[in-house]
């Protein structure tokens, strides 16, 4: 698949980048994109919820009053979690959220994410740039000239740029990554993907592997 190459300001260079089908144009597989999503999100949970249960209540042990002639329900603890500041029944402990997924399956999710991505029109292909020094504002204007200043848009270099990073860090419409770092989740939660030059050999090495 053929693709415009973009300069800097939005222009066409005239060149064609080849997107390879095995990446950008297979079948995709819905069920696999749904499994890496939730493995991602699963993953950016801390898993640190705690709660006290009845046995880590301070507290005294001592039967609050006798067991019959009151007229109301039998106690025999003030931790009880039927009496404020008792301890909580159930309640979370932590534990890791992580799941596994086999690297093919990873694999075949972010080519049907890139897939989805190419069908809507939503990936750009930008010839390699780099900024001499780290400016928000510079950056703002390279998105401009995409028409992406608004929208949430996703920037993916060949290897680490930090004068893109750095210009793009406090741009929350904006995240740049690595070829290396592609996701799923990002790739769907962007509204436009901006592929570098330089990242597309490693992105299609990495999931064709």
């Amino acid at each position: 698949m053929k693709i415009a190459v973009l300069d800097i300001n939005g222009k066409d260079t005239g060149r064609k980048a080849n997107l390879s089908d095995d990446v950008f144009a297979i079948e995709p597989n819905e069920h696999a994109v749904y499994l890496d999503v939730k493995q991602y999100l699963a993953h950016q949970r801390q898993g640190t919820h705690k709660a006290k249960e009845r046995a880590e209540i301070a507290g005294s042990t001592r039967k609050i009053k006798k067991q019959k002639g009151t007229g109301t329900a039998r106690a025999g603890s003030i931790k009880s979690p039927v009496f404020r500041g008792g301890g909580r029944i159930f309640g979370p402990r932590p534990r890791d959220y992580a799941q596994k997924l086999n690297k093919n399956l990873k694999r075949l999710a972010r080519k049907s994410a890139l897939t989805l991505k190419s069908k809507e029109n939503a990936i750009l292909v930008v010839e390699d740039f780099d900024f001499d020094t780290p400016k928000t504002k510079d950056f703002v204007q390279v998105l401009k000239a995409f028409g992406l200043e608004n929208k949430k848009s996703l920037i993916v270099l060949g290897d680490s740029n930090k004068g893109v990073y750095l210009s793009s860090r406090n741009f929350k419409g904006s995240e740049v990554i690595t070829n290396s770092e592609l996701s799923t989740y990002k790739i769907l939660n962007a509204n436009s993907v901006v592929l570098l030059e330089g990242s597309l050999e490693g992105i299609e090495s990495n999931l064709n592997k």
